[in-house]
């Protein structure tokens, strides 16, 4: 079935197509996802499913966008984007790397990695529907936070970005190499209390500067 640049079209089962798609899509990887069993797990006809979405592609690609979505606007709403930096870090903190060690976030993004040769736009479409919008949003919060004087940081994109990996220490590649695949909150605490620390010791305002600095 082809995709090309076909939008997949709304209506009263498409919710329910989806979340027949990721049922298997979650449990079989991309390639190992048939639509016959998609439309079995959707409870839809094969019929009904192409007319929501005419390639497989396109239904990975709103499932995984809709799913990302989902846990980022749950993890924003949930976090006070008005309080200091170091309760609002800890609390981004623990979400994101909750988040990507979850086994759902990691059956994504295998699969987004499996796929990225063939089908480059799965990665890019994952990456702005959940990482860039949290990204955003904390890029917003630092500027808020600098403008209150209780950051002091020059390239705010980059802090951002050297805050997640900071979060990301030791636990990620444990995970995605299947070292490691269950944490307990002691061990992502020690985690992300290190990575703010750390973080708040360069940008925060009452750190140490530079004398050289500008």
């Amino acid at each position: 079935m082809q995709d090309g640049a076909v939008i997949a079209r709304r209506g009263r089962k498409y919710e329910q197509v989806l979340r027949g798609a990721g049922e298997v899509f979650l449990r079989d990887g991309f390639e190992g996802a048939s639509v016959d069993n998609i439309a079995r797990a959707a409870g839809v006809s094969k019929a009904t499913l192409y007319s929501y979405f005419p390639g497989k592609r396109l239904l990975f690609m709103e499932m995984a966008r809709q799913q990302c979505a989902r846990r980022a606007d749950e993890a924003l709403a949930a976090i006070d984007l008005h309080a200091p930096p170091d309760v609002v870090l800890r609390e981004v903190g623990y979400r994101f790397v909750d988040h990507i060690l979850s086994d759902e976030s990691q059956r994504v993004f295998r699969i987004c990695v499996a796929e990225a040769d063939r089908f480059p736009e799965l990665g890019a479409e994952f990456y702005h529907s959940g990482p860039r919008l949290v990204h955003n949003e904390m890029c917003a919060y630092f500027a808020a936070a600098i403008a209150r004087k209780e950051l002091v940081i020059d390239d705010v994109a980059l802090a951002v970005a050297q805050f997640s990996e900071l979060c990301k220490a030791d636990l990620w590649l444990k995970r995605v190499f299947g070292v490691q695949t269950r944490f307990s909150a002691a061990d992502i605490g020690l985690v992300v209390d290190a990575a703010v620390t750390t973080f708040l010791a360069r940008y925060g305002a009452l750190a140490p500067r530079d004398p050289g600095a500008p």
